[in-house]
């Protein structure tokens, strides 16, 4: 009986080490608050903060900077950030997907442009008849072109010719500085990377002037999300930190040369000029989601009615938003 009782608890004991050796493998480290950015204006809005904000309270900071949204969106499904920035209306798909992640504020205002190198373009009727290149459809460019096509009188499916040829932002501004994408909608910072790039093109039309034209406001184009549980169990870290965010947007805005410095040195562009006289563009301004709910939510109601898919199948509730 006792060599039984003696080969029970040393089983037990072995399962109960191994339980724990593999929970703790897929923990996160509890002393430290990680952020995931992307790789463009969010980017850019990050660098100072990137620089100068190393600890919160007695948590360190550990930032990621990401290519394109989708590589983001795996992290949130598993839980592996606190904080992180996605476009608006991914945040409202994957919070009707039951991602465990609230809205805490917007940081980028309206970044998109058509571009190209075709003269005799300059008004939205002037594009019937033509191929306009997009980056992954569904996503915010594509979406928002499509919106401003039809408010402008045209049908995307028999007016216009919408082309996905290519995939990624880098590649689709790359064509466009190359002459293989006449007319495409690109966004800053890749919008000044082109000018520089190619002369012969420039912007046509601002998709964010056309937006406030037919909805008399701006678009909360980019999300700041924050884990549920973490944002609960921690809300002044979660404050100091957005008022931290806000300073770093500040001083982006101020110091355009030391901004693009660092805007460089994060790899977000290879080139201080261009990372410099893209500041402006992109539009950057902190503001806390629960002080312009109806605004995004007006915003991606525009989207719903489109196509609910478009927001997750249905417009987000009040619990999507974090409150301080």
């Amino acid at each position: 009986m006792k060599c039984f009782l003696k080969h029970t608890f040393l089983v037990l004991l072995i399962a109960s080490m191994l339980l724990s050796c593999r929970n703790g493998s897929s923990k996160k480290n509890p002393d430290t608050i990680h952020v995931v950015t992307l790789r463009g204006p969010a980017g850019i809005s990050m660098v100072h903060m990137m620089d100068s904000l190393k600890k919160l309270d007695d948590k360190k900071l550990s930032f990621q900077i990401k290519n394109e949204p989708l590589q983001v969106r795996p992290l949130l499904f598993q839980e592996k950030t606190e904080f992180a920035v996605v476009p608006t209306n991914m945040a409202s798909i994957l919070y009707n997907k039951g991602v465990n992640y609230q809205l805490a504020a917007i940081p980028v205002w309206g970044t998109l442009y058509l571009f190209g190198d075709q003269k005799d373009v300059s008004r939205w009727q002037d594009l019937k008849g033509r191929k306009i290149y997009l980056m992954a459809k569904g996503m915010t460019p594509d979406v928002m072109f499509r919106y401003l096509l039809q408010a402008n009188g045209l049908d995307p499916q028999e007016d216009v010719t919408l082309d996905y040829s290519f995939p990624t932002h880098i590649e689709l501004a790359n064509a466009v500085a190359s002459g293989k994408a006449p007319l495409a909608v690109i966004s800053e910072p890749l919008v000044s990377m082109v000018i520089k790039k190619n002369r012969q093109v420039q912007p046509i039309l601002s998709l964010n002037e056309a937006w406030k034209k037919q909805t008399d406001s701006e678009i909360p184009q980019t999300a700041l999300l924050v884990h549920q549980q973490f944002a609960k169990s921690n809300p002044s870290l979660v404050n100091a930190f957005l008022e931290a965010y806000k300073h770093s947007i500040s001083w982006v805005n101020k110091h355009p040369d030391q901004g693009a410095q660092r805007i460089t040195h994060y790899k977000i562009l290879n080139d201080p000029q261009v990372a410099a006289q893209s500041i402006p563009r992109c539009n950057i301004r902190l503001e806390r989601a629960e002080n312009i709910q109806d605004q995004i939510l007006n915003y991606l109601n525009t989207f719903y009615r489109m196509n609910p898919d478009i927001v997750g199948g249905q417009m987000p509730d009040e619990k999507f938003f974090f409150r301080k």
